[in-house]
């Protein structure tokens, strides 16, 4: 049985000047999604989280002008060759997305009514009478509280919470098999972001749908998802079962993210742990493993010759990590010296 969304190869270029070759944002990555399974995509900013979302819907080019290339097979069909009126078809239909910023996603200057309405009416044929009170029920369904009243309201008439759960109502409305979630909540206060997080569970489990959620807080994808892809540089550094991932990282940049995370109980004054360095610029991708100039435990291969995405071991298969070194034992070696 075929997977819902089968990513082959997917790479992404942006044209880097006159004389220059292209810069390759995305590189060679792959992966499955199944049915109303959520995976979650972390790495630091400019690590291409966003990037690949947007290839897959056919937005890149509308980003500096960047080219897609590989396989992106969403139900069998592949996304990437498909003419703009049939992708259309698609964004907003079986995929729906709820971008980054709510604050400058919504049109400022009509209803929160017409707005969650036009998809319906466009997609689904809807008449603007039914549209409207779907929408109605769509707000209902995100938690806003008097939606009748609501659906009349401009956005600068709702909080910031109360704006993503419109921009989660509109990605929702013609009912998706897959939803892709753009850094949704970054924007939001903690106790909103948790808010948002158990409604979209709670929809998620509803609606028997798919979720991609991309984030660089490791936290949100410990409670949503289910898998973990961990980006670097555009490309893979790991991926598997979130429980494997997190509790037994093999990519020494999973370490580092995981490292960053404030421990409970730390104390006021104790320093927070830091990546070395600064992330690498595509356009000066280093030979090897792109993370071995910031990587404490990096080989010689590390510098020379990138490593590949493969199982950790043959009793974990889903877990995959791309490192040439061993990182359980670089960890053991480090702990040995600290205690000496």
């Amino acid at each position: 049985m075929q997977p819902l969304l089968d990513v082959r190869n997917l790479t992404v270029e942006v044209p880097a000047g006159r004389g220059k070759p292209p810069v390759r944002i995305i590189d060679n990555i792959s992966y499955t999604l199944e049915d109303n399974q959520t995976l979650g995509i972390v790495g630091e900013s400019g690590s291409g989280k966003s990037m690949q979302a947007l290839a897959m819907l056919g937005l890149s080019q509308q980003r500096g002008r960047a080219r897609a290339g590989g396989e992106v097979l969403f139900k069998g069909q592949n996304l990437l060759a498909l003419s703009d009126k049939a992708l259309r078809a698609v964004r907003g239909v079986q995929i729906g997305m709820i971008f980054q910023e709510p604050m400058t996603s919504l049109n400022p200057v009509l209803t929160i009514g017409r707005q969650l309405a036009e998809p319906l009416v466009h997609h689904m044929g809807m008449s603007h009478a039914k549209a409207r009170r779907r929408a109605i029920d769509l707000l209902s369904l995100v938690g806003i509280t008097d939606p009748a009243q609501r659906v009349g309201q401009y956005p600068f008439q709702f909080s910031g919470g109360m704006r993503q759960r419109v921009m989660i109502a509109m990605a929702l409305a013609c009912k998706p098999r897959l939803l892709i979630g753009d850094e949704p909540t970054t924007a939001l206060d903690v106790t909103v972001q948790a808010q948002i997080i158990e409604l979209i569970r709670e929809l998620r489990d509803e609606m028997k749908m798919s979720i991609i959620w991309i984030t660089h807080d490791m936290g949100v994808v410990a409670a949503l998802a289910d898998r973990v892809q961990v980006l670097y540089a555009g490309k893979i550094m790991e991926m598997g079962p979130v429980d494997q991932v997190f509790r037994q990282p093999r990519s020494a940049y999973t370490w580092a993210l995981l490292q960053s995370i404030p421990k409970r109980g730390q104390r006021p004054r104790e320093p927070l742990f830091q990546i070395a360095g600064q992330p690498v610029d595509p356009a000066r991708r280093p030979p090897g493993d792109p993370f071995a100039p910031r990587n404490p435990f990096a080989t010689e291969r590390c510098h020379r010759e990138a490593p590949p995405l493969r199982a950790v071991s043959p009793d974990t298969p889903l877990h995959r990590a791309a490192a040439w070194y061993d990182l359980p034992r670089c960890l053991a070696d480090l702990n040995a010296g600290e205690e000496k």
